[in-house]
C-alpha cells in the first residue's frame, strides 16, 4: 500500500449509512444540499448497492440504472425493499423502492444484462477529452466527505474542497470524484455503487450556469457498457437543454483508462442550492 492509498484509508472515518436490521441509518454526513435531507447521491447510491446485493450476479453486467427523487428524505432511517420483475436467460430487470415511516420517498430500477462476445465492428460515437487526472492530496484535507475536483473556468484552480465555482459559466464543464468514505459502515464501495453515487452528480454538472445552480433533479439515469476501474471517476457534460423551468442534461462517465457510460438528469428550476459546511 503507497502512502497516498495510506492517506486515503486514513479518511475514511465514518461511513454515509449504518444498517440497522432491515433499515439504513444515515450519518449527518449524507446531509444533501438542499437542506435537512439526504443527497441524492448517497440516496442513489445506496439502490445501486441494495440492487447489486440482492439481484447481482457473476456474469451478468449492471448496465442501467434508473433513480426516481420524487420526495425529500429526511436525515432519518430508510428501508430499501427489491423485487425482480423480469428475469431472462440475458437479463434482469429489477425494482427497488425507498421508504421512510412507510412513506415511499423514491425509487429505482437496475438493468443487468449478460455479458458476452464483443462484436468486431468500431462504431463512431462523440469525442471526449477530460482533464488530466488530478493528485490524491496527502494528507486528505480534513471533514472532506469525498475529494471532489472541478473544471469549467480557465482562471479556476482545481482542489478538492475548492467548491464548484469553476461552473459559473456558460462553457464545458468537467469533473472528477474519488471516494474516500464507505457509503455503509462495514461493508466495501463496490465499483458499481462508486458510480451509481456519481451518476447523480450529472445533474449538477449539466445544470449549473453563471449564476449557480437553479435546478433541482427529479431523476437521473446512469448507463454502463462496464464497471468502472481503478479509484477515479469521471464526468463531462455534454448537453443541457431547458425551458419553462424544465431541464434536462446528459453527461459522459469515465474512468481513468477511458470513456465507460452516460448519465443523464431531468430537473427543475429551484433556486436555493447551499452546498453543506464540512
Amino acid at each position: 500500500m503507497t502512502n497516498r492509498d495510506r492517506a486515503v484509508d486514513t479518511a475514511q472515518r465514518s461511513a454515509f449509512f449504518t444498517a440497522d436490521g432491515n433499515q439504513f441509518v444515515p450519518a449527518p454526513i449524507a446531509r444533501g444540499p438542499w437542506g435537512q435531507t439526504i443527497s441524492g447521491n448517497y440516496l442513489g447510491g445506496l439502490l445501486g448497492h441494495v440492487l447489486e446485493r440482492d439481484a447481482g450476479e457473476p456474469g451478468l453486467q449492471p448496465a442501467r440504472l434508473t433513480v426516481d427523487l420524487f420526495r425529500p428524505a429526511a436525515l432519518a432511517p430508510v428501508r430499501v425493499d427489491t423485487s425482480v420483475a423480469r428475469q431472462g436467460r440475458r437479463l434482469k430487470l429489477v425494482d427497488a423502492v425507498v421508504t421512510q415511516e412507510d412513506t415511499v420517498v423514491a425509487r429505482a430500477s437496475g438493468l443487468f444484462l449478460r455479458r458476452g462476445e464483443q462484436p468486431a465492428d468500431e462504431i463512431w460515437t462523440s469525442p471526449v477529452t477530460m482533464p488530466p487526472i488530478p493528485p490524491t492530496p496527502d494528507p486528505i484535507p480534513r471533514g472532506l466527505t469525498t475529494l471532489v475536483w472541478t473544471y469549467g473556468k480557465e482562471d479556476h484552480t482545481p482542489g478538492p474542497g475548492f467548491g464548484l465555482s469553476a461552473w459559473e459559466h456558460s462553457g464545458p464543464k468537467y469533473i472528477w470524484v474519488r471516494d474516500i468514505r464507505p457509503l455503509v459502515d462495514g461493508e466495501p464501495l463496490t465499483a458499481f455503487t462508486r458510480a451509481a453515487m456519481a451518476g447523480d452528480m450529472a445533474s449538477s454538472l449539466t445544470h449549473y450556469g453563471p449564476s449557480g445552480l437553479q435546478f433541482i433533479n427529479a431523476d437521473y439515469t446512469l448507463t454502463l457498457s462496464r464497471l468502472p476501474e481503478g479509484p477515479y471517476l469521471g464526468l463531462a457534460a455534454l448537453t443541457h437543454y431547458s425551458h419553462a423551468g424544465v431541464a434536462t442534461g446528459v453527461a459522459t462517465m469515465v474512468d481513468e483508462f477511458g470513456p465507460i457510460g452516460s448519465a443523464a438528469a431531468t430537473a427543475l428550476s429551484n433556486p436555493g442550492f447551499n452546498p453543506p459546511h464540512p
